[in-house]
């Protein structure tokens, strides 16, 4: 069958980055194109992820940074949990039909519902039957649930950050991005947390050395750390939830599970076309398509060795658009991609882990340099916190590691020179304002 004999050339199922960064230019370009969302438009980043997320955390990050720099700036300073989720409404809540009505300017039809894929070419919407040439599954990943008796009182990332009034005792089971980032939060906005890591680590993608000394630091500020808990059960009594582990009873206003997120492979008609997943998410080639041909997906609901962020599913969403629309024929080529934990200090990398340069000393060489040696650091004064960056042979940076407040801006300073591998005449020629972050970056390099 010709493109023509469809509905649609290109039909999304699922409406986040994964879908409306390449959506739109693609619909500008003259292509027919739909998408299908059965929530809010936007998925889970502007809705229910890292927006509201970074909005809630900033009043958190001034309050630390005040803390710091106490009998510099006096005064006692506490976060009115109130104010801080109403401003994240006032700038969250209009995001869906803002970005609608991007979709609606590019003359993209935005289809409410659930979507099911009939066959290779079919999505039936609630009842109602689309067809297009080629199908992009991005669906996206969902909080996992503990799977014991009561797992029912637990609530997930998506309430949390959707609390009107902040508990006064929190239990967070789990040791990932978002257990270390809410305790935060919660600890800073002044409620009592008990965190339980079910391993040793929490943080294991990243140094343990640097995740210990942010552990070390939410301890001394009163979080409950336990460590190589089970939880065996949650109950319910009267206003409380007792979480029964296998080192005893943590007793809780609210508890957040934060123990992962899976993809969102179930009840899609993946099973009914034959399109390929595990538990890890949809298995895709090189170019994003699914063991059907014609159906890709894009986003965190693809099996890939990636992180699941939004600027990797953004890059994806706009690899399949020069797709689509003949622009390249070659393989998906991911550029070296950064992340960071919202912890306080937070913790950023991007390249080669420093793990991985330890354990090949002849491969790398490591440097490593405390932030509170360089005076423009020592502004805000920081207690502790480094920057670790790795080379290979030809002692072109390869890898960085920041654990500060300023990870981020670090780690997206040196990010160029990871990924084109500057040497360094060229570095040589990057002249930064000064003083800034970025200066003092690229001076370590």
């Amino acid at each position: 069958m010709s493109a023509d004999s469809f509905d649609y050339d290109v039909l999304y199922i699922g409406s986040g980055h994964g879908t409306f960064d390449g959506a739109i230019p693609l619909s500008a370009s003259g292509l027919r194109v739909a998408v299908v969302e059965e929530e809010k438009i936007g998925g889970t980043c502007p809705n229910w992820g890292c927006n509201a997320k970074i909005i809630l955390d900033q009043p958190i990050a001034l309050k630390r940074h005040l803390e710091a720099v106490h009998g510099i700036v006096n005064g006692d300073v506490s976060i009115d949990w109130s104010e801080n989720m109403a401003n994240k409404h006032a700038i969250i809540d209009g995001l869906p039909n803002f970005i609608q009505g991007l979709m609606d300017n590019s003359k993209i039809d935005v289809l409410f519902g659930h979507a099911m894929l009939a066959d290779k070419h079919t999505v039936t919407i609630d009842g109602q039957t689309k067809t297009a040439d080629k199908i992009v599954i991005a669906t996206g990943l969902r909080p996992k649930h503990l799977m014991v008796p009561g797992t029912e009182f637990a609530h997930d990332s998506k309430d949390f950050l959707a609390l009107e009034t902040l508990p006064e005792r929190i239990t967070i089971v789990g040791g990932g991005y978002i257990a270390l980032e809410f305790a935060t939060i919660a600890n800073t906005a002044g409620a009592k947390v008990d965190l339980l890591l079910h391993g040793d680590q929490a943080l294991r993608s990243f140094p343990q050395k640097y995740v210990e000394q942010i552990l070390a630091d939410l301890a001394e500020r009163g979080v409950n750390i336990k460590r190589n808990v089970t939880v065996t059960a949650l109950e319910q009594n009267g206003t409380e939830t007792i979480v029964h582990t296998s080192a005893g009873e943590s007793v809780a206003d609210w508890v957040l599970d934060a123990t992962g997120r899976v993809p969102n492979v179930e009840n899609i008609g993946l099973d009914t076309v034959g399109v390929a997943y595990n538990a890890k998410g949809i298995v895709v080639d090189d170019h994003l398509r699914t063991s059907v041909p014609n159906i890709y997906a894009s986003g965190d609901v693809i099996d890939k060795a990636q992180p699941n962020l939004t600027p990797t599913a953004i890059f994806e969403s706009k690899y399949l658009m020069q797709t689509f629309t003949g622009a390249t024929t070659a393989p998906i080529n991911y550029p070296v991609i950064p992340t960071v934990v919202f912890t306080s200090p937070r913790i950023a990398q991007v390249g080669v882990s420093l793990a991985t340069a330890l354990a090949n000393p002849t491969e790398y060489t490591v440097e490593e340099h405390a932030i509170t040696e360089d005076w423009f650091r020592q502004i805000a004064r920081p207690q502790f916190g480094s920057t670790s960056l790795i080379y290979n042979k030809a002692h072109q940076l390869v890898g960085a590691v920041d654990m500060s407040e300023d990870a981020a801006e670090v780690i997206n300073t040196l990010l160029p020179a990871v990924e084109f591998q500057y040497s360094q005449d060229q570095l040589a020629r990057l002249v930064y304002l000064f003083p800034s972050i970025g200066f003092s970056s690229n001076q370590l390099i």
